[in-house]
């Protein structure tokens, strides 16, 4: 082996603490990336794959009834490569041995044979018999969550007939790979699922022969999707069309968008703080090497060594440090990149998952190791070569010195010898202790960043579910009903109030901004179902007002006293002038709310609800479910005290295990950044610790310049670390946010306290690691070292 590639060795496995530091830190960037990206592309190719197999429709529109000749119609429309029309209906469900009320979707089988588009994908057991009225299809998590398995049965409620219904099969489809109930917030499989019935029978519960009330569509590649929507609509508006739209306003495919999204912006901030910071590290380990092997450059100039060799010696020690960590980062990101994809699949219900990580990926990531790594390398590198061997083997130039007015302040505030020694230390070396300190503060944002989180979340359970919507259940009714239902309502076992809310589907303009949202109308003053403005107080939208949420009004580019032309879907599809009169910030979902007299009289039709929302008396709630499952035109029981518990379980264990593994990323940023240059300071400042111990002080204080320059470095990162946390934080609220939710940034002063704390300990254990090497020091041989 030649002798300079044994010398590397050498090097390397004399620094292999510090490599692996380093390594550490830069695996984590690799690590990360991998793991974004992989999940993303699993994600985003298994849905393309299943979207693609099972036929998943580009445009869908509900439509009160519109008769069947309407579908050589919407076939002919130019771009439609196929149509498939379809009954659907929501209804409440009685299952055996479950006291609580559950709803149901039921979809329409075509009578000659599986769908032609969204088609389900058959998990166990057979398709109903076309001719027969009692039999069905569930998704496969219904029926799990619910213990059934083909040949049971459970009784439904059609249109006020309870009529018992068998399974014959379950099935997963790419309609519900995000399966949310009406008026629900997160998924419950148990309480809600989706039923497949044979077309016949679902016409004759629903009222709907010859007729539809339900359309999907598929255009042909090339096709503008927008043209084939307002044909569409066209077409359906006279029969009550309710607005086509398409897929990335389908509520299942939206929040998968949504969540693939997220994995994007994880994998593009993250990894190049990570890239940075090992740039730095690398940059200060090989400058100390350099410094250290002044004689040993000379010496191999001089024997006949070029610049060249010696520049790609040390770059190889860089490489090195790089590949070690590109390695580690391999194996862990591929391993979490396929261990959280599968869980995305379980949780989203995809069939299969298609997990193959692209070789681009690998390779951009261990490029992106290799060129920070030698970039950070570089300016040490080139400084070796510059040195000529005459030089190169004599010891370095003493520091020059003079007295400055720093010098003097600190002589006048009567500091301490130790203490003066930490200050000149930073002051001498400026470039590197800012570096070190933005190192140490990226390792207290990456604390900070995610920690918002769980006040956020906080937050919206606050607003959404105690604020906002104080009600223990929302009933939900087939149809417009007359307010007197919200009397009949009252009257249920365990009901102590009830007030009425009114849903319209519509289209809101501005120019040429336009939103699809629902506007939610009710009475003043309301005590269940309220609108709270900005300074918390509860409003109400005046006659002829709308009240916006933030995030819809900075969509539309509209603000207070701005008007809006509102069209509603369905019925007679009248629009109409609003002017809005407020805007709110809302969590969920982007919120229009108006007056409910107001909206009637818009309509010119009598008071009507579409929802009751009720208070409970606990102890009477299974008497209430009892009556439920037999009210006919209730298609949907939403008890949001499940609804939070759902939603705060499932945040907790997300939060929990991202808080975690951001936690163990910063403390892995901050022991390379201490320990590196704890270990620096060590090798430079180890005559002069060790002339002190000769001199007559103490362990105690000569381990104090050691620890308390690393400390103050540690102290002066924090203000730095919780400013670029906080930014971090906002970027990544806005990046998840969507139309779908609403993420608000929330940082508590004890979110900055656990950081600062996180990385102080963490600060003082790695340079305490340190500090042991000083003690078992031999101050003779130390002094014979020549500077």
């Amino acid at each position: 082996m030649p002798a300079l590639d044994r010398k590397f060795l050498r090097d390397f496995i004399h620094l292999w603490k510090q490599a692996l530091a380093i390594a550490l830190v830069l695996a984590c960037g690799v690590a990360i990336l991998l793991t974004g990206m992989g999940m993303y592309k699993a994600l985003s190719d298994t849905r393309s794959t299943y979207y693609e197999r099972n036929r998943f429709a580009d445009v869908f529109s509900a439509v009160r009834r519109a008769p069947d000749r309407l579908i050589a119609e919407l076939a002919a429309i130019e771009g439609v490569w196929a149509v498939e029309t379809r009954t659907v209906g929501e209804t409440v469900l009685d299952l055996p041995g479950v006291a609580v009320s559950v709803t149901g979707r039921i979809l329409s089988l075509p009578s000659d044979g599986p769908p032609l588009l969204n088609v389900p994908i058959l998990k166990s057991g057979r398709y109903p018999d076309p001719e027969s009225t009692s039999e069905v299809l569930v998704n496969a998590n219904f029926a799990i969550a619910n213990g059934f398995r083909p040949g049971d049965s459970f009784y439904a409620n059609l249109n006020g007939q309870k009529r018992e219904l068998t399974i014959t099969g379950t099935v997963q489809s790419p309609e519900f790979i995000y399966t949310i109930g009406p008026g629900a917030i997160m998924p419950n499989n148990a309480t809600f699922g989706i039923i497949w019935m044979p077309e016949r029978a679902v016409d004759a519960a629903f009222d709907m022969a010859g007729a539809f009330n339900d359309v999907t569509l598929q255009v042909t590649a090339g096709a503008q999707t927008a043209n084939v929507i307002d044909a569409v609509d066209r077409l359906l508006d006279p029969y009550g069309g309710l607005g086509a739209y398409g897929r990335a306003l389908h509520p299942s495919d939206g929040f998968i968008d949504a969540e693939i999204n997220q994995l994007r912006i994880m994998a593009s901030i993250l990894p190049p703080i990570f890239f940075g910071i090992s740039a730095f590290l690398v940059s200060m380990v090989m400058g100390r090497i350099i410094a250290l092997q002044r004689s040993q450059i000379g010496l191999l100039k001089a024997v006949g060594y070029s610049n060249l060799e010696i520049c790609l010696h040390y770059l190889m020690l860089a490489a090195m440090i790089a590949v070690l960590g590109v390695a580690i980062g391999w194996l862990v990101g591929s391993w979490l990149a396929r261990e959280l994809a599968l869980e995305y699949a379980l949780y989203f219900d995809f069939p299969f998952l298609i997990f193959t990580m692209s070789p681009w990926v690998y390779a951009a990531s261990g490029l992106a190791a290799l060129v920070t790594t030698s970039l950070g390398a570089t300016q040490a590198v080139i400084k070796s070569a510059r040195l000529a061997p005459a030089i190169a083997m004599q010891p370095p130039a003493p520091a020059q010195f003079k007295r400055s007015v720093i010098d003097r302040a600190m002589v006048a505030m009567r500091l301490s010898q130790p203490t003066i020694m930490i200050l000149r230390s930073l002051l001498r070396w400026p470039v590197r202790s800012a570096l070190t300190i933005l190192g140490l503060a990226l390792a207290v944002s990456t604390v900070v960043a995610p920690s918002f989180f769980n006040d956020a979340l906080d937050k919206i359970v606050d607003s959404a579910f105690y604020d906002t919507n104080r009600q223990d259940a929302m009933l939900v009714l087939s149809h417009d009903m007359p307010l007197g239902v919200v009397d009949t309502a009252a009257d249920l076992p365990a009901v102590l109030q009830a007030e009425g809310q009114q849903f319209h589907s519509v289209i809101l303009r501005n120019g040429f901004h336009e939103k699809r949202t629902m506007i939610e109308a009710r009475q003043p003053d309301t005590d269940l179902s309220r609108v709270i403005g900005m300074d918390g107080q509860q409003i109400n939208a005046p006659p002829g007002g709308v009240v916006l949420s933030r995030r819809l009004a900075a969509d539309l580019h509209v603000g207070v006293g701005d008007s809006v032309t509102a069209k509603f879907l369905g019925g007679r599809q009248e629009s109409h002038e609003l002017r809005v009169t407020g805007i709110i910030e809302q969590y969920f979902g982007l919120g229009a709310f108006m007056d409910l007299d107001d909206v009637n009289v818009l309509l010119r039709q009598s008071t009507r609800v579409s929802v009751v929302n009720v208070s409970l008396d606990d102890s009477q709630v299974p008497q209430m479910h009892a009556a439920l499952k037999d009210i006919p035109n209730l298609v949907g029981v939403v008890m949001m005290t499940d609804s939070r518990r759902s939603f705060s379980e499932t945040i907790e264990q997300t939060i929990g295990l991202m808080n975690t593994v951001y936690l163990v990323i910063a403390l892995l940023i901050t022991i390379g950044v201490t320990y590196n240059g704890a270990r620096i300071l060590l090798s430079e400042r180890a005559r002069e610790l060790a002339s002190l111990r000769i001199l007559g002080f103490t362990r105690a204080e000569v381990s104090y310049i050691l620890i308390g320059e690393t400390m103050l470095l540690a102290l002066l990162a924090q203000p730095l670390g919780w400013l670029i946390g906080a930014q971090i934080a906002t970027a990544m609220a806005t990046g998840f946010s969507s139309d779908l939710y609403n993420m608000p940034v929330v940082l508590r002063p004890a979110i900055f306290a656990k950081a600062s704390l996180v990385v102080l300990l963490a600060s003082f254990g790695s340079v305490m690691l340190v500090r042991r090497r000083l003690d078992r020091q031999d101050l003779v041989s130390v002094m014979k070292v020549r500077e």
